[in-house]
């Protein structure tokens, strides 16, 4: 098969090595497009979309970003406007596969683009950081990062060797086409943690049993972003998120946040949804040193040597229930239900267990229903969110609104 390569990069500092990368990938059988975000220097060859296009595409002057003396708004401007061009391109089918090089400037630029696109799009970004940490440039992306080695500066014995790697495997990871499996089932999200592992493992064997396949995202904040992320982009055919603690990390500052806006991709994209404020009881910290003096005299569970919960109060989890229904009342009637466990929302928040706080899990739940739009419905189940017949109930609500869709 043939295919088209999308080459980013800036053309002024780092020319020489995309005119390189250009060459082998073309000789390998492939198309390329180019798109130029660089912005002092003139570009070493014309790109296919000019820096000019790019940086009109963030609504910037390329002339002032180019005078040199407010480098952080030119490397913002640029990034906006080259995930944009970015994401029009892939829109209007120009190419197959998108591959960057560069220093940390320029993978930060390249990266925002990438992350626009769906998972499974090839992504290869050739960075002098590749060998560290990448999450923050990754995001929940399937971006492949190559260590440069030695600097994205010039063509030598390291460097060849590494861009025609970087050219051979983009050539190639276009060229590959995973073959459709056979009666592919519809796609289920779920999100879980080892507070909810019985209820997720339960339903999950229900919704398999009815012909589905579910994905279960560990809620540890990069598998919320994860979840949501597949969710925009058209993955998933509906969504059990049994836990939501990740929205307790983002109001007491813990290592697990997925940010403000978890828990609404699904309501928001009409994807059928039950919403459950699970392990809505626990915030997360490293080891003990780590969680913060202002909770030291709070109830604290040393989940293991490298975590530690924080159990949320009742003001707390008002702001929890407020946050869980105004993610809810951004989604269709008929397309998202809440299920409310009254007699826990964890492992640990069982009767006589360390977590139990009925008036905490009180607050959560009237907020919840103060704020919850009258058109979407409200279950509560007299059990523990791990006791079989919650998770039972949890899927048949799911099932009957995915019967609806059809």
């Amino acid at each position: 098969m043939s295919g088209t390569v999308l080459l980013v990069g800036a053309l002024d500092t780092k020319g020489a090595e995309y005119s390189f990368v250009k060459d082998l990938i073309e000789a390998a059988g492939l198309q390329t497009l180019v798109v130029d975000f660089g912005v002092m220097g003139q570009p070493a060859f014309p790109p296919d979309v000019s820096r000019a296009d790019v940086a009109a595409a963030a609504g910037g002057d390329l002339a002032y970003l180019a005078s040199g003396t407010r480098k952080d708004e030119a490397m913002r401007t640029m990034a906006q406007g080259l995930a944009a061009v970015v994401e029009r391109l892939y829109d209007e089918g120009r190419f197959d596969g998108i591959l960057g090089m560069g220093g940390s400037g320029g993978t930060s630029i390249a990266t925002a683009a990438m992350r626009t696109l769906p998972v499974g799009v090839p992504k290869i970004m050739v960075s002098t950081v590749g060998g560290g940490d990448v999450s923050a440039y990754s995001g929940s992306k399937d971006i492949t990062f190559m260590p440069s080695v030695v600097d994205v500066a010039g063509i030598n014995r390291l460097s060849r060797a590494i861009y025609a790697n970087a050219a051979g495997a983009i050539a190639g990871m276009v060229k590959t086409e995973a073959a459709a499996a056979a009666n592919e089932r519809p796609l289920i999200a779920a999100s879980m943690f080892g507070n909810t592992t019985a209820a997720v493992d339960h339903a999950r064997d229900l919704l398999e049993a009815q012909g589905y396949e579910v994905l279960v995202f560990h809620a540890t904040g990069s598998g919320g972003r994860t979840m949501e992320d597949l969710i925009t982009d058209g993955y998933i055919a509906a969504c059990l998120d049994m836990t939501t603690t990740e929205l307790a990390d983002e109001i007491c500052d813990g290592v697990f946040s997925a940010g403000p806006d978890r828990v609404q991709a699904a309501p928001r994209q009409g994807v059928p949804t039950v919403i459950v404020p699970g392990c809505v009881d626990m915030a997360n910290f490293g080891g003990i040193e780590t969680v913060p003096d202002h909770y030291r005299e709070r109830n604290l569970y040393q989940w293991n040597p490298e975590v530690t919960l924080l159990r949320t109060n009742e003001e707390e989890n008002r702001r929890m229930g407020a946050m869980l229904a105004a993610a809810a009342n951004t989604g269709q009637a008929g397309k998202v239900s809440v299920l409310i466990p009254l007699a826990g929302v964890s492992m640990l928040d069982s009767d006589g267990d360390r977590f139990w706080d009925p008036g905490a899990d009180q607050a959560c739940y009237d907020a919840i229903k103060n704020d919850l739009r009258a058109d979407i419905p409200l279950i509560e189940v007299d059990a523990n969110i791990n006791d079989p017949e919650f998770a039972e109930k949890a899927v048949e609500i799911l099932l009957e609104m995915l019967r609806e869709e059809i």
